[in-house]
């Protein structure tokens, strides 16, 4: 098992993201913007790796999140980006520099009120199978 793919991973992650139609114009960003931003975003973030190899050679689960962050009123902003985040990364096999995804799948959302209401969050975690 090596961590030496995660780096390869947020970057892959980062450049299916960037390139869904769907979230065209959202920011996608792995650090809270100055002053935790304005309007709608999507934050890539934490992740846990556990060993997942096997007799075929070395691989990892890569457990990450991607947040959906907005200050829209109401969850139906917040929602329809982070539909759209996992439609696009759920079955992605983005080339990486180290390694190869063999999967990646939705695990689960939790969406919830930040700041007195205000803020809208919705955090999911994705599961990523990396062979090194």
């Amino acid at each position: 098992m090596s961590y030496g793919a995660a780096a390869a991973l947020q970057a892959a992650v980062f450049t299916v993201l960037s390139s869904a139609p769907a979230l065209a114009g959202a920011s996608i960003v792995d650090a809270l913007p100055p002053g935790a931003g304005r309007g709608s975003f999507v934050l890539i973030g934490s992740e846990e790796a556990l060993d997942a190899s096997d007799k075929s050679g070395g691989g990892a689960e890569h457990r990450f999140s991607v947040s959906v962050i907005s200050d829209a009123s109401g969850f139906l902003t917040a929602k329809t980006l982070a539909a759209a985040v996992s439609d696009a990364l759920v079955d992605a096999s983005p080339a990486m520099s180290v390694g190869r995804i063999v999967g990646i799948r939705f695990v689960k959302a939790v969406a919830r009120r930040l700041e007195d209401g205000d803020v809208r969050r919705i955090d999911m975690t994705f599961r990523a199978r990396v062979e090194i």
